[in-house]
């Protein structure tokens, strides 16, 4: 199986890491990767209409040298071009920034499949990370699960309705025994559901996919 990867990082040695890391992967896939060092690069790469070229995985640093011409700012902007032209393509984020608020504004903006403190892992981290992606599944370092569950529960973003409804979920009701069980109209758990898959950075999905997200920051 091969598997293209864009990888976008202003540091060629760690580009040259990370490859090297990745071709041990467990899935035994053959990594095909094209490098851009800057916005600018991998800019032209994602718009390119005359030679398109479609990646299964987009690989990149959150701070890059910015592309101001066309308003490319850093990682972000990248990530959010290429869910514009390539909607399928998985996104793996890394940063150095552990602060809460930057680190679910990404999520929430950018819904990366992956978002990787630099200072949380090493070479069997990345490549736990690359198989989860690769499953479909998303893949969170520790420092992000934990704020980011801080800042979902410390600023309100998730009160204890919104907790209660997620728990009677987990329990396998529905939302009119969800109602019911709260003395909430059907209306209002349709309304929360919908604020917690916000909140939660899941743009479709189910009850299944509310809980996984759930599980996987350990908020149930």
């Amino acid at each position: 199986m091969l598997y293209k990867i864009l990888m976008v990082d202003d540091h060629p040695s760690q580009i040259d890491g990370y490859k090297a890391i990745l071709q041990y992967n467990n899935k035994d896939i053959e990594i095909e990767t094209t490098t851009c060092f800057n916005c600018e690069e991998a800019y032209h790469i994602i718009t390119n209409t005359s030679n398109p070229v479609r990646f299964d995985l987009v690989f990149l640093d959150r701070s890059l040298p910015p592309y101001l011409d066309k308003k490319i700012k850093s990682g972000e902007d990248l990530a959010l071009l290429s869910r514009k032209h390539w909607p399928e393509t998985k996104i793996i984020m890394l940063t150095s920034h552990a602060e809460a608020f930057i680190l679910y504004d990404i999520v929430h903006k950018v819904r990366p499949n992956g978002l990787l403190i630099k200072s949380d892992f090493d070479g069997d981290g990345l490549l736990e990370a690359f198989d989860a992606v690769v499953e479909g599944n998303t893949y969170y370092t520790e420092t992000v699960r934990e704020s980011i569950k801080e800042r979902l529960l410390s600023q309100g973003l998730l009160d204890s309705v919104d907790r209660q409804i997620i728990t009677l979920i987990s329990e396998g009701f529905q939302i009119k025994t969800i109602a019911e069980t709260m003395n909430l109209s059907q209306d209002t758990i349709k309304k929360r559901k919908s604020k917690i898959k916000d909140v939660l950075g899941i743009d479709k999905g189910n009850d299944e996919d509310i809980l996984k997200e759930c599980r996987h920051l350990r908020l149930i």
